[in-house]
């Protein structure tokens, strides 16, 4: 369905975030969003085709802006193989303040109301997709002759579930922006020196994250 722009789609979109953020998506009710907006059954349903739809229509953008920065963060890691300062230059760290933080209450609504959606299963298929993603690039890192190191599927499923569990917690849990910065510096400063071993980068310098 074409995004609406008006002033009462906008409206809609803002009464079912309330409704999904305090409901989920399977107690959420469309008689109580058409009441949060002023809307009629039949004029709530101008807007969207089902609950189905009008969750998407909240979340999605947020889904496709985050598979965006995860293309982009790719294909530039790619660019940087024979440059190994510049490949832990950005992380996924960064994607969560540029990104996730901006837009935290369709994240949230994202991680912690998708049951019964095609989303539900949101955190599982994102390591799975880091998964691949990471297998594909430790085999050309190994290619260009970087000491990496082989560990099982089953080890990199874990160490990625931990991973990107730690990333979003903080937008589950509703910390503030520097709360969760703070806590996440943390994870990176964790995880890094592990990422780097697999990678046979570990002699390469951190990024500097530090303020300018």
């Amino acid at each position: 369905m074409p995004r609406d722009k008006t002033d009462t789609h906008k409206k809609v979109l803002a009464a079912a975030k309330e409704e999904f953020a305090e409901y989920g998506f399977e107690k959420a009710s469309m008689r109580r969003i058409g009441e949060r907006c002023g809307l009629t059954a039949a004029g709530l349903y101008r807007h969207c085709r089902d609950k189905s739809d009008l969750f998407d229509q909240i979340v999605g953008p947020a889904v496709e802006e985050l598979e965006r920065w995860i293309d982009e963060h790719v294909e530039q890691s790619r660019k940087n193989l024979d440059n190994p300062d510049a490949l832990f230059r950005n992380t996924e760290i960064d994607m969560v303040e540029e990104l996730v933080f901006p837009h935290m209450d369709d994240y949230r609504i994202l991680l912690t109301g998708a049951q019964g959606t095609r989303y539900e299963n949101f955190m599982h298929d994102l390591v799975e997709t880091q998964a691949e993603i990471s297998d594909s690039f430790i085999d050309a890192m190994e290619l260009r002759g970087y000491p990496v190191k082989r560990v099982s599927g089953n080890e990199m499923h874990l160490l990625l579930s931990a991973y990107v569990t730690a990333l979003f917690e903080p937008v589950i849990h509703g910390f503030t922006h520097d709360e969760a910065m703070r806590c996440l510096r943390t994870v990176e400063a964790f995880f890094m020196p592990g990422w780097k071993i697999l990678m046979g980068c570990e002699n390469q310098p951190a990024a500097d994250k530090s303020p300018k």
